[in-house]
């Protein structure tokens, strides 16, 4: 009789759970920080409040800033503390890709950046959904996937229902969308909620069922609003509310229940990997997978490959094994490409650390605190190292011992940007508009530019900027091409022609600049013109790409990185593609050529490859 009674309960727990009747409130698309946000938003709390007898909780799916700022973070947090219900948030794109704390402080100020809970029966989880920090598609983080596939086990043995809320739909916009489709399907997943369109639209996720929900923003209307769902009957309900006024009707419904995945046989649409077929000689000599993202540059000094990634290691590999050699744990998440001379690796991280570490054995040399988190990649020049930071600042030190010989402390926002410079000054950009020349000695302002544009998602802050010939050269969101006299910051020619966005780099014998452009082609600009002179153009055909990532040129080969996980490499005399190879369906965070045609790159799914062309 007990053997019966233990396998009645065994069946019983692995059936799934009934749903309770309850509503909630779906919110998402906030914009804290934009014209009317703040306003907007307030309004839908005051309105969920006088109805939060019956409302048990509220959901937020992503983009609760507009730029992620420190400030803005703590304004939405101070304005959701108004609520007199649970409620629960999920950071989007707007809220990582343009972050001074380099996405730390979302953790910090709401206290978490996933949602784990349980209401009714149902488990709600949600996570963030990228880019973080580097212009791309929508890419939930490696550790983030890490983490949910641990939730998913365990739902596997109960088969509790599951809602996921990620800002993303997932479908292509979101660059490892079958990753996470391929997990949820693994549970009994119910349905997923998502924001990023501004829009109610409906969805179906490869048999789970999806659902958008508008901006809180009111946008060409007088009043903003949200969605307020019903779960009851086993079924779910969305219907559109104007705060104050009226809730409309059901214009979404579908049923809670479990869906037979694994016995859909249905071929569903995964990246392509058949250009590899077309150049069989390029070969992975090693790959490695790491266990977080990488957003920074792979760095090769003697024979290791040095990266960081998005839990804070700074990493050497060996460059003919892949097997590591050495790790160096910082305190913050990298988003700074390291930088090496005289056997000194400089890198900073966002625990607001600069480091110094010795490159033999990754022992810490020296690290210098500073105020706040630091995004930018740092450059050395002699004995001097330059480098900006999230404070407003701009920063000279020693390179043997860390000290500061100058501050610049007159930046508008944040430094992400790797500056340039040439004998007398340094340059860069922030995400405050404005592109800067220093003097290298004394950190004095020799002059500062501005696109007229006075939105600062359009900064020239994200490209690295070239300079030669006396002029600096710099590519913008605006999708303008800028040359400027390095000594003045007068402009010399600025064209939009070529819709480049911030991929920009220098050629080996300095006369042209490469620019990416945001469709197929890369062009060959002059360096000595004083009009846009275009010398080449290839037709890469990688299609619509929006990365930062420059290409690179080395031995008359430029590699040309995409967002989608692929390499080209373009011979520059006969001015076509020889090969290509598709690593990821992840951003290329940059490619660094060896002398013998090889290639070391990384993606930014926590990818790190070495390839031959044989």
């Amino acid at each position: 009789m007990l053997k019966y009674f233990i396998l009645l309960l065994s069946t019983l727990y692995f059936l799934p759970l009934q749903s309770q009747s309850f509503q909630f409130a779906f919110l998402s698309d906030t914009h804290v920080g934009s014209s009317t946000a703040a306003e907007d938003l307030m309004r839908s709390m005051q309105d969920i409040n006088k109805m939060k007898d019956q409302i048990s909780f509220v959901i937020v799916s992503g983009d609760i800033t507009e730029l992620g700022s420190d400030a803005e973070l703590q304004e939405a947090k101070d304005l959701f503390d108004h609520l007199e219900v649970p409620w629960y948030v999920v950071p989007g794109n707007h809220d990582t890709k343009w972050s001074e704390s380099g996405c730390n402080s979302f953790r910090q100020i709401f206290g978490y950046e996933r949602v784990d809970f349980e209401v009714g029966g149902i488990k709600f989880v949600g996570c963030s959904s990228g880019p973080n920090m580097r212009m791309a598609p929508g890419l939930v983080p490696r550790e983030d996937l890490v983490w949910l596939d641990s939730i998913v086990t365990e739902l596997e043995k109960t088969q509790q229902p599951l809602v996921f809320i990620n800002h993303y739909p997932l479908d292509e916009g979101l660059a490892n969308w079958y990753e996470l489709i391929d997990l949820l399907k693994r549970a009994n997943t119910q349905a997923m909620l998502c924001g990023h369109g501004h829009r109610n639209k409906t969805y179906d996720f490869e048999g789970i069922p999806g659902t958008m929900g508008r901006s809180n923003l009111r946008a060409k209307y007088r009043i903003g609003g949200y969605n307020l769902v019903t779960v009851k009957n086993d079924s779910m309900f969305f219907q559109e509310r104007t705060p104050g006024y009226e809730t409309g009707d059901v214009w979404r419904k579908f049923a809670l229940e479990k869906h037979p995945f694994q016995a859909d046989q249905t071929d569903y649409l995964r990246p392509s990997y058949e250009i590899n077929q077309q150049y069989p000689h390029v070969k992975k000599v090693w790959s490695v997978q790491d266990d977080a993202d990488i957003a920074a540059e792979i760095m090769l000094v003697d024979n290791m490959a040095v990266y960081p990634n998005a839990n804070g290691c700074v990493r050497a590999l060996d460059v003919d094994t892949g097997k590591e050699i050495w790790a160096f744990q910082t305190g913050g998440r990298i988003f700074s490409s390291p930088v090496e001379k005289d056997g000194k690796i400089v890198i900073a991280s966002t625990d607001s650390v600069i480091y110094c570490i010795e490159k033999t054995v990754g022992k810490l040399v020296w690290k210098k605190k500073t105020q706040k988190a630091i995004v930018a990649h740092p450059v050395i020049d002699e004995d001097r190292v330059y480098i900006g930071s999230s404070e407003g600042k701009f920063r000279c030190l020693e390179l043997n011992t860390g000290k500061e010989i100058w501050t610049f402390k007159e930046v508008s926002f944040f430094v992400e940007t790797k500056a340039a410079f040439d004998e007398e000054r340094v340059y860069f950009g922030s995400w405050g508009t404005y592109f800067y020349a220093l003097d290298k000695k004394t950190g004095k302002l020799v002059w500062k530019w501005n696109n007229g544009r006075s939105s600062r998602l359009y900064s020239p802050a994200a490209c690295h900027p070239v300079v030669t010939n006396d002029r600096v050269f710099i590519v913008a969101p605006d999708r303008y091409v800028t040359a400027l006299d390095a000594k003045t910051g007068k402009e010399i020619w600025r064209s939009n022609e070529q819709k480049g966005r911030e991929s920009i780099c220098l050629s080996e014998d300095r006369s042209v600049i490469y620019i990416k452009s945001m469709n197929d082609k890369v062009y060959a600009l002059s360096t000595t013109s004083d009009q846009l002179k275009t010398e080449w153009v290839v037709d890469c055909q990688f299609g619509y790409d929006i990365s930062p990532t420059p290409c690179v040129e080395k031995n008359g080969m430029l590699y040309v990185p995409t967002d989608k996980g692929v390499v080209y490499a373009v011979d520059t005399e006969k001015k076509e593609v020889v090969w290509a190879q598709k690593l990821s369906n992840a951003l290329i965070n940059n490619i660094y050529p060896l002398e013998n045609g090889d290639v070391v790159t990384t993606t930014m799914d926590g990818g790190i490859y070495r390839l031959s062309r044989k």
